[in-house]
């Protein structure tokens, strides 16, 4: 059997280690609250589609104004204290910004004790979530070849999918074995197939928590269209917008469960 290098844990590591929450953030945009008036911060706001700027106080950023609050006057006026709970260090988590944006329309990313970032909805079609959720597909992906692997010794699976399916899968293979690749006919398997194998697996079912065996194929299938769109570059918000944090909670938790499913020792 074929071992696995990598899992859930190796993955945060990658991106716990390189690729933090300041890699998704734009800078901060801030004016000084003494020196510039309302009208002013509007009209630039209004040129460049801002819709929430800093304001900075003796030099360090204390707070922010909304664009839609702004009319005559000082600045000052308009300052509003940031919300604690959207402020995040720059190396927090990729997770909790897609939660956190699930709820508000922004948070706010520190770098060495001030505000530097703002991060908003469509920052998250960045390359860094992108890579982040396409590792934790891939990574399901090859799980779930380990499990049919455990769990049907000696292709024993064949039965589970269709026959034109399994042709396709003798095709791909030869295809590959012509390029002197040493695999085998599993490892030809799309995702739909392992998806409809690995819901046979009745000893995984507990682990995995689907109510159903066909919401556990459908939600499968979201995830599939989801690695798809990943893989080809296309628009992952739109359509999925929030359930797309679901997705990545869920994701990360089949994959957990799935790394965690031994098969039944025999008797």
């Amino acid at each position: 059997m074929k071992r696995l290098k990598l899992h859930l844990r190796d993955l945060h590591q990658v991106f716990d280690r390189g690729v933090f929450v300041r890699h998704l953030a734009e800078p901060f945009v801030s004016f000084d609250a003494q020196r510039h008036d309302a009208p002013n911060v509007r009209a630039f706001m209004e040129a460049r589609d801002f819709d929430i700027v800093g304001v900075r106080r003796n030099g360090a950023v204390v707070g922010h104004v909304c664009r839609a609050d702004l009319r005559d006057g000082a600045l000052e006026q308009y300052v509003r204290p940031f919300d604690e709970q959207l402020l995040l260090e720059d190396l927090s988590p990729m997770l909790k910004v897609l939660e956190l944006l699930a709820k508000f329309p922004q948070v706010f990313v520190i770098v060495r004790g001030e505000v530097a970032g703002i991060i908003t909805k469509g920052d998250l079609q960045k390359v860094p979530v992108r890579m982040w959720l396409f590792g934790v597909l891939s990574l399901l992906e090859m799980q779930f070849l380990r499990l049919i692997r455990a769990a049907y010794p000696r292709d024993s699976w064949k039965g589970l999918i269709t026959e034109k399916r399994f042709a396709k899968a003798e095709e791909l293979l030869q295809d590959r074995q012509k390029r002197n690749e040493a695999i085998d006919v599993a490892d030809c398997l799309q995702f739909a197939d392992k998806r409809d194998i690995v819901l046979n697996i009745d000893s995984l079912w507990h682990e995995l928590r689907f109510p159903s065996r066909s919401e556990g194929k459908e939600f499968l299938k979201e995830l599939e269209h989801l690695r798809n769109d990943l893989a080809h570059a296309q628009d992952i918000i739109t359509g999925r917008w929030p359930r797309l944090v679901e997705f990545a909670q869920r994701a990360e938790e089949l994959l957990a469960a799935c790394e965690n499913w031994k098969p039944k020792a025999a008797g």
